[in-house]
């Protein structure tokens, strides 16, 4: 009889086709994903003309899907440490696709809000499984890059959204883009026999055999046999439970992170549902203001990207300090009145800031919690942190209706990335000094050069 440590062989594993293919089947959920989430913004011009919707209006209704996705991210993180990733996964796909294609036929507010509302469950239940799965294929030393790569899925989508809103709305009106989110229902077919189910649930479930045939894609080298056991990793418990996310010392850090997810939502939401609106009030026309919403997305490509390899390098707690300090110098710099070249640089910039913000801190919430509880943890976090997300299109709305310059919002948004980077500043300190606390000196030593992706100071 042997026992195999699961977390460790993932985690030296090579790089093969398993990897890869879960790779892009996350991603592109996540594109869908992001289609689904940007549209609004791609679509708020037209529908504030259309249904004549004062600013208040239009954040209320902009704020549905959030509040829908506070609702995705509670429910389905928790749930599908109980009834499996890919059953979370793939029932939250068809709930985000086929309610975003019924969207198009909206045709009132109130239509709108419900149907926006169902939609955001789908949306925030879908990512937090995803990158709880990603997570515990990657191998240690590609975590960053591959979870970043996933997430610049998202940005991908919303320049698929922005693109074709500006090719669709002028002939089409804006239920067009609405119908093309049921392109994902097409394929879900193949993505419920692709995507793989979590190793960690499948043992927990007894489901001895799927786990190891699972364990040897992902990990070749290893060779199953009959009576092999395993071992998962420390605090694993055949029951999750919310609780959990707050002990052994988690409180404190729970909360810090939940006040940074908001912070970094915040900025996020509001610059995407108002930056459109924001410019065609400016002088800009529609296109031309959708056309700013698909260069925030471009930036976020690139920073979603680059932030995995930074983190990967150079540590993940630091490279997310310095994202959230970034997108708070660069929205106060969109302030201040700047040629079109120059405003263009800064909208990318904030994008990638913002966007590789959030895509680090959702790795730094699945690096911090146990596996057992790791879906948990993090949709709490996601779904605590739209409270920001709803904020945000709401504080926009309400700057916008006050009449005031467009400089206002930028600085209203600029705040948060301050905030949001001394809860992470603090979180990083207190990780440091209770590892201080509890570890020799030589093993405090060991901690402090551990492996980039871990969170280190």
């Amino acid at each position: 009889m042997r026992t195999i440590d699961v977390a460790a062989l993932l985690n030296r594993a090579k790089l093969n086709s398993f990897h890869t293919s879960l790779l892009l089947w996350s991603a592109l959920i996540i594109i869908f994903d992001g289609y689904d989430l940007v549209i609004y913004g791609v679509v708020l011009p037209s529908l504030m003309k259309d249904w004549g919707l004062s600013a208040l209006q239009a954040g209320l209704l902009g704020s549905c899907a959030l509040l829908g996705m506070m609702v995705g991210a509670l429910t389905f993180g928790s749930l599908s440490d109980r009834i499996g990733r890919r059953k979370a996964i793939t029932t939250c796909v068809v709930l985000f696709s086929g309610v975003t294609f019924i969207n198009g036929f909206a045709r009132s507010p109130e239509e709108f809000a419900l149907c926006r509302f169902i939609a955001g469950i789908g949306i925030g239940g879908v990512m937090p499984n995803v990158i709880a799965l990603m997570n515990e294929y990657s191998p240690n030393r590609l975590r960053g890059r591959l979870i970043s790569i996933i997430f610049a899925g998202y940005a991908v989508g919303g320049m698929i959204s922005a693109a074709l809103g500006m090719l669709l709305i002028p002939t089409w009106g804006w239920s067009s883009v609405f119908f093309v989110a049921a392109v994902p229902l097409f394929v879900l077919p193949l993505l419920v026999r692709q995507l793989p189910e979590s190793i960690n649930f499948l043992l927990r479930k007894g489901r001895i055999h799927s786990a190891q045939l699972l364990l040897q894609k992902a990990e070749p080298s290893y060779t199953p046999l009959p009576d092999d056991t395993f071992h998962l990793e420390a605090g694993q418990a055949p029951k999750v439970s919310i609780v959990q996310i707050f002990q052994d010392g988690r409180l404190t850090n729970t909360l810090l992170l939940w006040l940074a997810f908001c912070c970094s939502l915040l900025m996020i939401y509001g610059i995407s549902a108002w930056l459109p609106k924001l410019m065609n009030t400016a002088g800009y026309g529609v296109n031309s203001s959708i056309g700013f919403l698909l260069v925030l997305n471009f930036g976020a490509i690139f920073g979603s990207l680059f932030g995995g390899w930074l983190a990967d390098r150079f540590g993940l707690g630091r490279v997310l300090l310095c994202f959230l300090i970034l997108s708070s110098l660069v929205l106060s710099l969109m302030a201040v009145k700047a040629p079109l070249p120059v405003l263009y640089t800064l909208i990318a910039i904030a994008g990638g800031g913002t966007f590789g913000a959030q895509i680090l801190a959702n790795a730094f919430a699945v690096q911090y919690y146990p596996a057992h509880i790791r879906s948990t943890g993090l949709g709490w976090a996601m779904g605590i942190g739209r409270i920001g997300a709803i904020i945000g299109p709401m504080l926009g709305a309400a700057i916008h209706g006050a009449e005031l310059p467009m400089e206002f919002s930028f600085l209203a948004f600029a705040i948060p990335g301050l905030i949001g980077a001394s809860a992470i500043g603090v979180f990083q300190i207190r990780v440091k000094r209770r590892a201080q606390a509890s570890l020799d000196p030589q093993s405090v030593k060991t901690f402090q050069s551990t492996t980039p992706s871990s969170l280190d100071v």
